[in-house]
């Protein structure tokens, strides 16, 4: 195991809490843990935050050797989680990550726990991905630490999942064969689902969509989706207006008793139907968003847009969702990305491909108000349509005043005795510091 800084420093200061943060080894969760850990950090807890040996590799050669050099209360640990240097796609396969977690992390973590709680002072808490919860509450369970299980998701897709058992008990999940998938059953309403009133199957995560009983995606969300009643607290990705209806649900359950690849075909048909829109924009490609090959556009798209288009292979989304020239924003609709452009007030086409995302673009279309739904088969004459409707139309106006109604409404949960805020201070005093 490798640190960034000794642990003779990291526990310098007797007087602090100390919050181990573990991610989950994809971008989006560990950008979504590392925003929580600093909060932690700025309330005053030292932080060791745990990545997995491939993921930080992967972030040292793209930032530099010295990008994770921490403050002396703030530091990196590392763990071997199994996965080939050579395999430079690793986080965009599934299946690869949840057996990474299933076989490989759980002793090191135990180990580096038990060397981390042994020192002075000793841990106050664990902080897990939920996607983790597999072993991290057994490692916390054993040692007597605190854990939260903060799911970098929205809470939709949360209780999503969690309708995965009744799901199998009606018969309807795993499907029966293939032909479930065009034949029309996946536009079945489902009733009874706490907070969610005409949700589709279609409109769930996309992980029970499989023929298979023994689907280890399907078993492996629906377990860490399980151990939540066994945390400490939870933690979700959200905030109390955004889904209170879904919030009060969960509530009562709990109580303790982002990768996307296209095909050449679909990129060109995103491409010309940005550039026939006539609009500016500003696409981000990244060099393996095309599945088999690079992402590369002709010569003929270039010389249509050269004066309105910028394209770039990377952005820091926030900052740029955020700019005042951001008028709208076409994702795939995962949640980081959903969470943060509700935050700068900003509507939305959405392209669900799996996973959570149809469920949370149902919820930005059809609840929220903020989006509109591209079609699976892409083409590029609905491309320029929605993009059109969302910059120019009457809708588009419609969605964009909605849109800063719940920036709004993000900036008061995160405000001082906001929502957000006060359930940030229970977190605090009422599980992570409660080993005190």
């Amino acid at each position: 195991m490798a640190s960034n800084s000794s642990s003779g420093t990291a526990v310098a200061d007797h007087h602090k809490p100390y919050a181990v943060c573990i991610p989950f080894p994809a971008q989006s969760h560990i950008k979504a843990m590392l925003k929580l850990a600093k909060i932690l950090h700025h309330r005053g807890f030292h932080i060791t935050f745990v990545n997995t040996e491939f993921n930080q590799k992967r972030f040292l050669r793209s930032q530099g050797p010295n990008s994770l050099d921490g403050l002396p209360d703030f530091c990196f640990e590392v763990i071997p989680d199994g996965i080939p240097e050579s395999d430079e796609d690793a986080t965009q396969d599934a299946v690869l990550m949840f057996e990474s977690v299933r076989k490989h992390l759980s002793a090191p973590f135990r180990k580096l726990m038990i060397t981390l709680n042994d020192m002075s002072p000793p841990v106050t808490c664990i902080v897990s991905d939920g996607f983790m919860s597999t072993f991290t509450i057994t490692t916390a369970e054993e040692l007597g630490i605190p854990i939260a299980l903060f799911y970098t998701i929205a809470a939709c897709r949360f209780i999503g999942i969690k309708q995965f058992h009744n799901l199998m008990e009606q018969g309807l999940a795993p499907l029966k064969d293939k032909s479930c998938l065009t034949n029309g059953f996946l536009d079945k309403v489902i009733d009874g689902i706490p907070g969610m009133k005409n949700i589709r199957l279609r409109d769930l995560p996309t992980f029970f969509q499989t023929t298979d009983p023994n689907d280890m995606v399907f078993n492996f969300v629906t377990e860490v989706t399980d151990a939540a009643p066994k945390a400490s607290a939870v933690v979700l990705h959200t905030f109390d207006a955004l889904e209170h209806d879904v919030l009060d649900a969960l509530s009562s359950m709990l109580k303790r008793c982002d990768v996307e690849l296209l095909t050449q075909e679909q990129l060109l048909e995103f491409g010309w139907g940005l550039a026939n829109t006539k609009l500016p924009f500003f696409w981000v490609i990244r060099p393996d968003l095309v599945v088999g090959k690079s992402a590369i556009l002709p010569p003929e798209f270039e010389a249509e847009t050269k004066d309105r288009g910028l394209i770039a292979s990377w952005c820091p989304q926030e900052q740029v969702l955020n700019h005042p020239s951001v008028g709208g924003f076409l994702t795939h609709s995962g949640w980081n990305s959903t969470i943060e452009s509700i935050a700068a007030g900003v509507p939305m086409l959405c392209w669900p491909f799996f996973a959570d995302q149809p469920t949370n673009s149902y919820y930005t279309c059809n609840r929220w108000g903020i989006g509109m739904e591209i079609n699976n088969d892409v083409k590029r004459e609905d491309v320029e349509k929605l993009v059109k409707e969302l910059m120019e139309g009457e809708k588009g106006k419609k969605m964009k005043i909605k849109a800063l109604e719940w920036k709004k409404l993000a900036e008061e949960a995160t405000a001082p005795h906001g929502s957000s805020a006060t359930n940030l201070d229970k977190l605090v005093n009422q599980v992570l510091l409660r080993k005190q």
